[in-house]
C-alpha cells in the first residue's frame, strides 16, 4: 500500500502565517503534515501547505529521516537554514503536529496495553 506500514500514522499541525507578508495575503495559515513510524519515532514523509514546491521540498528535507522526539535538533536546523519570514509559523505548525503525535502515541500505547 504505497510504502505505508501498520506502524505509520499521519498527524497534522497548523499555525498562522505572519501578517504583512506576501504569503499571508494568499493563505492565512500553514499546515504541517507528517507521516511518522510509531515504532521508531522517525519522520518518514513530510509536507507543508506552501505555495511554492521548492520551499515545501526544502523544509520537508530538513525533517525526513529524523526522530520527532529530537525536536530541538530539528528546530535548530530550521532556525539556521530556513531564512524566510514564515519560519516561526513553520516551527509552530511542526510543534503542533508533534503534540498530536505524542497524544496519539499515548492513546495507542494504552490501547495496546488493554489488548
Amino acid at each position: 500500500m504505497n510504502g505505508i506500514k501498520d506502524s505509520h500514522i499521519l498527524v497534522t499541525g497548523f499555525a498562522q502565517l505572519p501578517k504583512g507578508t506576501p504569503v499571508f495575503e494568499v493563505q492565512k495559515t500553514i499546515g504541517c503534515i507528517l507521516m511518522i513510524d510509531v515504532e521508531t519515532d522517525i519522520i518518514e514523509k513530510a509536507t507543508f501547505t506552501f505555495i511554492k514546491e521548492l520551499t515545501n521540498d526544502f523544509v520537508s528535507a530538513l525533517l525526513v529521516g529524523k526522530s520527532i522526539e529530537l525536536i530541538d535538533v530539528i528546530i535548530d536546523d530550521i532556525e539556521k537554514r530556513f531564512v524566510v519570514p514564515p519560519k516561526k509559523a513553520v516551527i509552530q505548525a511542526l510543534l503542533a503536529a508533534r503534540k498530536s503525535y505524542q497524544e496519539q502515541k499515548i492513546y495507542l500505547m494504552k490501547e495496546n496495553a488493554c489488548n
